[in-house]
């Protein structure tokens, strides 16, 4: 129960330092300091919910079936070798038609690995939506 409260009283602090932010960056103007400051929150917050998720599942995982952190370990194993594989495909390139201060050789590959790794999780999503509307519709003519 009291976990449940400090969970709560969690998620509303949160809630009010990201409501804040985004009143101060409207009255900022979304220019320079105030576009970095709500990225650097954005970067905590999604760093935060991939926390939990891994802890919350490992712990929960741990408590219920000892034998899914096997299965949770593979899934981790995945997303790396996933991340890997993009990293290898991304060249690095720089931008075109970009004119802005030069861009170090590292952070192009980066931003190409992030963009490679949207690519696969789009077409993994549009594969998932079409596997089950074709899983539904033969599991309905039986």
């Amino acid at each position: 129960m009291k976990l449940n409260k400090i969970i709560k009283w969690g998620m509303i602090a949160l809630i009010i330092v990201s409501v804040a932010l985004l009143v101060w960056g409207f009255s900022r103007g979304f220019g320079g300091s105030a576009v970095d400051v709500l990225l650097y929150w954005t970067y905590a917050m999604l760093g935060l919910a991939v926390f939990c998720c891994i802890v919350i599942g490992l712990i929960v995982g741990a408590k219920n079936n000892p034998k899914s952190l096997i299965k949770i370990g593979f899934v981790i194993l995945g997303v790396a070798v996933l991340c890997f594989i993009a990293y290898l495909l991304a060249k690095g390139d720089p931008a075109v038609g970009y004119t802005g201060s030069p861009v170090s050789e590292g952070t192009l590959k980066l931003t190409d690995t992030i963009l490679n790794l949207t690519y696969i999780a789009g077409a993994g999503a549009i594969l998932a939506i079409i596997v089950g509307e074709i899983r539904m519709a033969i599991a309905s003519k039986k």
